[in-house]
């Protein structure tokens, strides 16, 4: 039987006693969530492209999820900080049909011999069931970890969490993407906890997201701890087929069925008119030579150029109804105002993804309608990168020009 029908059955049969309250649920997320996830995207923005680096773990599982410092969760108390009001999350947890004692034996069964210690869990009673530990298999001590949600199976989490990013934009040794029978996406990923830092701890893992939203995470590292602490093996334990084993185990559909269901994530409204990668290349200086391209949702697009004296990466994110949060974006800094109204702010600064010598400039604008136009440019091809110029290939007027093009309008 395929996995998601095997769960699906599995819910109906476990959950029928649960109730979910579901209109509450999408009422109070809509209402939350749009300011939310406006910030949310703002913030990304300003740091870069919204990569599953990124949300995967600090939106599906805020808190310290993963078991590593600041998690504040045990076995003895079973609490723990929730989402942090993430749209597309649950806002609360389950009946605790789940208790954190069974999801640590359930994490145990499903791993090859060797000592699982340091065991610490959240069952179903909270917002975000998971289970770590430290793994031994005898060739070095290893974080495990499991988070269990529900996600809006529609919303942009859910294709964050199971496409493949862009090596562009995060560094990584390994990514599949798949669908298996039943419609359930399956992504196993080889990364590392700072990509920048491609000598450091070892990320590798197994997501696996079915077409009704319900999400296993499976996390493991080459060290004891996902942060400060000294790597133990050269990888982790568990190959990627047994990672995809562990996430795609019948074990965890208890807990699955005794979370509620995720409220609707609001949807990130696409500029109308054609494609923002498209109009983005219409309105490049000529000369240029686009030598990659890839996109993040409908709002976010990069390209890599090259003028013959190296490549730089360019960016850009065009967001509308942005303008209940002029004050956050354009409260400080070197702003002027278009005699339309609209409001630019151009910046130049340091690269704060760890490449050697990066430079990074921006333009941001927003117009009185609410629409933002953000386009950013770098002295490299990615920003983990060290510089491959002295400057990046579009110069601020040319920035401006772009993020001020009517052709956004």
């Amino acid at each position: 039987m395929p996995f998601e029908d095997d769960l699906g059955q599995a819910l109906r049969q476990t959950g029928d006693g649960f109730s979910t309250d579901q209109r509450a649920l999408l009422d109070g997320g809509e209402r939350r969530g749009r300011r939310r996830l406006a910030r949310r995207r703002a913030a990304a923005v300003t740091g870069g492209a919204l990569t599953l680096a990124l949300v995967a773990t600090a939106g599906a599982y805020a808190g310290g999820l993963l078991g590593g410092s600041g998690s504040g969760a045990s076995v003895a108390s079973g609490k723990g900080s929730g989402n942090g009001g993430d749209p597309g999350v649950p806002e609360r947890g389950g009946s605790g049909a789940v208790t954190p004692e069974m999801l640590i034996a359930t994490l145990k069964g499903l791993l090859p011999a060797g000592t699982l210690t340091d065991t610490r869990a959240r069952g179903t009673k909270d917002q975000a069931p998971y289970v770590s530990g430290v793994f031994d298999d005898g060739k070095g001590r290893s974080q495990i970890s499991v988070g269990l949600s529900r996600i809006d199976p529609k919303g942009t989490m859910f294709k964050q969490m199971t496409d493949c990013p862009s090596p562009t934009q995060v560094p990584h040794d390994g990514c599949t993407e798949e669908t298996l029978p039943g419609g359930a996406r399956l992504l196993l990923f080889r990364g590392y906890v700072y990509p920048d830092r491609r000598s450091d701890t070892k990320n590798w893992r197994a997501t696996l997201a079915t077409k009704d939203g319900y999400l296993i995470d499976a996390n493991e590292h080459n060290a004891a701890a996902e942060k400060d602490s000294g790597i133990t093996r050269p990888n982790p334990p568990l190959t990627m087929a047994r990672m995809k084993a562990l996430v795609t185990s019948d074990k965890w559909h208890a807990a699955l069925a005794d979370l509620p269901a995720a409220p609707i994530e609001p949807p990130v409204e696409a500029p109308s008119g054609g494609n923002v990668q498209g109009r983005l290349i219409s309105l490049l200086p000529k000369g240029l030579k686009v030598v990659e391209k890839g996109d993040d949702g409908p709002d976010y697009t990069f390209l890599v150029l090259d003028d013959g004296k190296g490549e730089s990466l360019v960016q850009i994110n065009v967001q509308s109804n942005m303008g209940d949060l002029a004050g956050d974006l354009f409260g400080s800094g070197d702003v002027t105002t278009l005699p339309d109204g609209t409001k630019v702010k151009a910046e130049k600064k340091v690269g704060e993804k760890g490449g050697e010598g990066v430079v990074w400039w921006s333009v941001d604008t927003l117009r009185p309608s609410g629409l933002r136009v953000v386009v950013s440019a770098f002295n490299a091809p990615t920003q983990h990168a060290a510089a491959s110029r002295e400057t990046p290939a579009l110069t601020m007027e040319q920035l401006r020009a772009i993020a001020t093009s009517v052709k956004w309008k």
